[in-house]
């Protein structure tokens, strides 16, 4: 917890255990494209935001010796994850305490074959994490194929939302956006799991994955995403905002 926000959920003894319905959304997506490849194929994957070390620990479980490189800015919470909930020894997570952007900027072009985005400041996604010159960013370090991944979070109409994932799509050829149907239709503020890639993302059996969930989650894609995101425009450094104020402030859950 941070203040009154579920900001992780880890289960030591259990690390394929993900009660998060958001977090089970950007795992089934990297195990349906960069975790896929051939047992011999290095991978390597880039987490901007931290946490509890949810998704690095799930994906070492799941390919194991996978390199993996989290940004991680506040130096209390990662101490407070190594003293109660310790990562496994040799586990090839390396943990800089540093900002994604920042991070991202200081590894090699074509490094990664995944980066996710999953970072939160006082329940807001930071600015500087959402705008075009971000994305090239990412786009840059991602080699040929890799999967960008993002959860972010907003309110229909979706006025924030439409230019981060406009800036998405402008980047990437493929891209698909899922959130539950409550979201979808106004009914309340919550999570939207962005995913893109040069190379086609297996979508349609991302949906049915995903409508088969406990809370069940919608993908858009194609021509609808298009028309959703209508004529949204990428935020820019100039002009960029954090992710909207959830209902209740920080005490929101997501």
């Amino acid at each position: 917890m941070f203040g009154g926000t579920a900001q992780s959920y880890v289960d030591p003894s259990d690390p394929e255990r993900l009660e998060f319905e958001y977090v089970q959304r950007l795992c089934e997506a990297l195990d349906a494209t960069v975790l896929a490849r051939p047992d011999g194929e290095r991978v390597r994957v880039i987490h901007l935001g931290g946490a509890g070390m949810t998704i690095p620990r799930w994906v070492e479980t799941r390919r194991p010796h996978t390199a993996q490189i989290v940004c991680e800015p506040d130096a209390d919470l990662v101490a407070e994850v190594r003293r109660k909930v310790p990562l496994p020894r040799l586990s090839g997570i390396k943990i800089r305490e540093v900002g994604g952007r920042e991070g991202l900027a200081a590894m090699p072009v074509d490094y990664a074959d995944a980066v996710v985005l999953d970072a939160y400041a006082d329940a807001h996604v930071p600015a500087e994490l959402t705008t075009g010159e971000f994305l090239d960013e990412a786009s840059s370090r991602l080699r040929q194929g890799g999967l960008f991944a993002a959860n972010v979070t907003d309110k229909a109409p979706f006025y924030w939302a439409k230019r981060f994932v406009g800036g998405v799509a402008e980047r990437w050829a493929s891209v698909a956006v899922s959130a539950e149907a409550a979201v979808w239709k106004g009914r309340r503020f919550g999570n939207l799991v962005v995913l893109a890639s040069n190379a086609p993302l297996p979508t349609d059996d991302l949906a049915r994955t995903a409508a088969r969930a406990a809370f069940p989650y919608r993908v858009m894609a194609g021509r609808e995403l298009r028309r959703w995101i209508g004529g949204a425009q990428a935020w820019s450094d100039a002009d960029a905002s954090s992710s909207p104020e959830p209902p209740g402030g920080k005490g929101w859950f997501s």
